[in-house]
Order: structure tokens, then C-alpha cells, then sequence
């Protein structure tokens, strides 16, 4: 089932409609969606349409000329192969010449590893075969490092030659429901928090009846696709797997600082920086650091992948069990009782999301959203707030409008104290030229105390329903 993605299949069909030479760059994580993005683009147009694979550059040519035969006759069960690559390039440049047809190389990293010169033949063709024809010409990859440098960059030969550039990103809290419209809230802001918005990933999660019986079947069970994916991903990417494992797990547990990462682990910071920074170009691990008053001694690392958060959160500490296929009876104790604890993470994630789709209905258009960690020298404590949203004053005004949120994914109603101490909270770095504009999110609602403040309009509360009645 094909959701969403509705501007990128519109920018790329209005793109399509110029009948003049294009060069579109798709790239993300693997699983995100960037084929099925171009299937769902390319199904009612002509295409030649390539998918290179992890062999030599034989093998791929020889998947080249197929592609290329096939398009002019369909019904082939054989076909000729072309002497070399530039041949076979230079037969698709002909067909443009006269008639509008995408030609879409999928995983190019693995053809540039299979032919180095791949991309300086890329080059010399665009700029002189391809230049004038109809061609509408799509590489994708999922090797995000490899595209942004030998592709994107200003290093790469490809560079300045793209018309359009495309990062698919997982889908958002609000789209990931799409694929499951029927459940409540709840368990979609859950399967949320456990895929991370990958599509390949909420189907073969299943959800059926329950989310806790989809996970005992399709996550829990070392036969399941789900169990074995990040040991796969992994495996594709990098080496030393044992390294890496530790450094996701302890992230995953808690440790955010380098030296407690370090630590976790058992080697110096500095080696362990060399491991961090490979997750981090994959998309696995982020470092982050607060939104206001930036310092680098305040740099958290954090896993910004959901998928790999759950799966490194809970199936180490359960191994045994999962291995034995006793899950079921130590599900609620191992899994469902921290659950609440594990989205609070997610949940204030999906509440930043909120306030970007719906910015045109907030108090004021904000330049920067993120979290705010520090000291409050008043307090004498360190504190954190979960939602800082700020943009300078307009007009030349002195000082920032700043919306300050709390976010709380717990079974308990969210009361005045709540408001008063965001309100001290943010009181660390706020001054009496800012205007403060407050929230507060729950997924169990609000105290009648709250509400009232509401109504006097000190805060503007959002209830995990409303997040998706939008």
C-alpha cells in the first residue's frame, strides 16, 4: 500500500511535465520508501528502469541492456548485451531524443562500487549526449553517506548537474497512521514509536488486533523479519558489529554524554567517537545540543531512529528469553510496563512534529524547534524542557517570542503545577523582553485546574487526539 509522499510525487510530475532534460538525485535510509516513491512515479510513464546490484561491473551491465531491451520490447525473453556501458548509455540517450522516458538507476552505490568511473561518465554524458534530449533521468541510494559526497558534493563530478534533489525521510507520526487507519491514537503513536515512520517496517509489523500480539509474532521471535533486520542493516554498512552493537545499546539505556558512552563500552573517548561517527551518517545516531544558549559541552548523542531505539532497548535485555520463545509470559513485565517510559522520547518528538505541520495556526512563525537542557542558577539544579520553539521579535524589537511545551505520555492528567513549572523553568534563559507562549501536551488530559488556566488563556493544551485530528 502506496501513502502519502504526495509533494515529492508532485514535484517530481510537474518536473516530468517540463519535457526537457532533468536530473533527479533520490536518496534515504534503506526501507524508507525511495522505490516504492519512484514506482508509484514512473507506473503510468515510459521507463527504463535499472536496479544495479551488489556483483561486478559484468553482472550489471549485462541487468543494464536487459532493462534497456525490454523497454522497446516487452515481451522478450532474451536479449542482447551491450559491449560496454557507454554503449548502452549512449542507445537510452537515442530513445530521448524523441520521446519523454524516465531512466532510473536504483542503488547506484553499488554500480559506482562495481565501475569507479561510473560517475564521471554520468558527467560527460549529461553534459553533452543527454544534454538536449527528453530524458528524465533518476539515480537513487541508500548508502546516504556515498550520495552526498560522490554525488551532491562539490567534490563529486556529478556536482551542479542535478535539477532536483530529493532526501526521503521516514513518514511523520500523522502519515504513519495512513497505513493503519483504524486503530486509536494510542497504538498509532506506538507503532510509530517502534518503526520510526518506515514503511517497510509497520508492514511487516502487522498489526492486526493488538499491538503487543504483533510484536510477540512479528518482532519477539527470532523467525521474524523484524528480530533479524538490525543485525542485517548493520551488516550491510559496517564492520567490528560487536562495537557497534555496545555503542547503540548503551546509548539506547541512557547513556547520552561521550564519556559515558565511552565508558559503557570500555574504551577511550576519542576511539569511541570513531565509531559514533558512522551511525551518525546513517542516520542511526544524532547528536544533539540545546536549542538556546548552545554549548558544546552540553552535546548529547541520542538514537534519532526510532526502530533501532525499541530494538536496542528491549530485545538484549530479553535475549534468553526471546531465544527460549518464552516472550509471551514475561511480555508485560520486560516490555509493557516501561512502555510509557520509552515514549515519553517519542512522544515529545511527535509533539514538535505537530507544531510544524500546524505552525500557521500558532502565536507566532518560528525560525528554530528543538529541546533545552542546562543549569538554572536560580533553581541550583539542572532541568530540562521538552519543546523550545523561538524566533526573533519582529519589527526590530528587542528580544525572542518563545513557545515552551511540556510533554508528558503518562496515565496520570497533567495539573497546574505542570504550567508553573515551565513557567520557572524557562525563567533560565527567557528575560523581560521575551514573550513566552505556553503548552502543554498529555496523553491522559488535564486537570480541571489546567483547563481553567486554559480558559484565562495561560496555556493552550493539546491532547494526544487532538494531535491527530488535524
Amino acid at each position: 500500500m502506496f501513502v502519502a509522499r504526495e509533494k515529492e510525487l508532485d514535484k517530481l510530475n510537474r518536473r516530468y511535465q517540463s519535457d526537457t532534460m532533468e536530473f533527479i538525485v533520490v536518496y534515504g535510509r534503506r526501507r524508507v520508501g525511495k522505490t516504492a516513491l519512484i514506482n508509484e512515479f514512473v507506473k503510468d510513464k515510459p521507463v527504463i528502469y535499472f536496479s544495479a546490484i551488489n556483483a561486478n561491473a559484468k553482472d550489471n551491465l549485462e541487468m543494464l541492456s536487459k532493462a534497456i531491451y525490454l523497454y522497446s520490447y516487452p515481451d522478450a525473453t532474451e536479449n542482447p548485451v551491450f559491449g560496454s556501458f557507454d554503449a548502452a548509455f549512449n542507445e537510452i540517450g537515442r530513445i530521448a531524443q524523441n520521446e519523454r522516458v524516465a531512466f532510473v538507476i536504483d542503488e547506484l552505490p553499488y554500480l559506482a562500487k562495481a565501475d569507479e568511473s561510473i560517475t564521471s561518465r554520468l558527467q560527460h554524458l549529461l553534459d553533452y549526449q543527454w544534454k538536449n534530449t527528453k530524458l528524465f533521468f533518476i539515480v537513487c541510494g541508500s548508502s546516504i553517506s556515498f550520495m552526498e559526497k560522490e554525488v551532491l558534493s562539490e567534490k563529486s563530478p556529478l556536482f551542479g548537474r542535478r535539477t532536483a534533489q530529493f532526501h526521503i525521510q521516514p513518514l511523520d507520526y500523522y502519515d504513519s497512521r495512513k497505513m493503519n487507519p483504524d486503530l486509536g491514537e494510542e497504538d498509532s503513536a506506538l507503532i510509530y514509536g517502534i518503526t520510526g515512520g518506515i514503511p517497510h517496517y509497520i508492514n511487516k509489523l502487522d498489526v492486526k488486533t493488538t499491538v503487543k500480539s504483533a510484536l510477540l509474532e512479528n518482532f519477539f521471535d527470532t523467525s521474524s523479519y523484524l528480530y533479524e533486520e538490525p543485525d542485517n542493516l548493520l551488516k550491510q554498512e559496517l564492520r567490528e558489529l560487536a562495537v557497534y552493537n555496545s555503542i547503540i545499546t548503551a546509548i539506547a539505556n541512557g547513556a547520552t554524554k561521550l564519556n559515558e558512552i565511552a565508558a559503557k563500552v570500555g574504551m577511550e573517548s576519542n576511539n569511541c567517537m570513531k565509531y559514533i561517527k558512522p551511525l551518525m551518517e546513517l542516520g542511526i545516531v544524532e547528536k544533539a545540543e540545546p536549542i538556546v544558549n548552545k554549548n558544546s559541552r552540553r552535546v548529547i548523542y541520542r538514537i534519532s531512529d526510532n526502530f533501532f531505539r525499541f530494538w536496542y532497548r528491549f530485545v538484549p535485555a530479553n535475549i534468553s528469553v526471546i531465544s527460549a520463545d518464552k516472550m509471551q509470559l514475561v511480555y508485560d513485565k520486560a516490555v509493557g510496563s516501561y512502555l510509557s517510559d520509552y515514549m515519553g522520547f517519542v512522544f515529545e518528538d511527535i509533539c514538535r512534529q505537530y507544531l510544524l505541520r500546524n505552525m500557521d495556526s500558532l502565536p507566532f512563525v518560528f525560525s528554530e524547534i528543538g529541546k533545552w537542557w542546562g543549569t538554572h542558577y536560580a533553581l541550583k539544579k539542572e532541568i530540562e524542557l521538552d519543546i523550545v520553539a523561538l524566533a526573533p521579535k519582529e519589527n526590530n524589537t528587542i528580544g525572542y517570542e518563545y513557545l515552551i511545551g511540556s510533554c508528558k505520555y503518562t496515565n496520570k492528567k497533567i495539573g497546574l503545577d505542570e504550567l508553573e513549572l515551565i513557567k520557572d523553568y524557562s525563567s533560565a534563559f527567557t528575560t523581560n523582553n521575551d514573550t513566552c507562549h505556553y503548552y502543554a501536551f498529555s496523553k491522559s488530559g488535564f486537570t480541571q485546574s489546567l483547563l481553567d488556566a486554559q480558559e484565562r488563556g495561560e496555556v493552550t493544551l493539546i491532547t494526544l487526539k487532538d494531535l491527530y485530528d488535524i
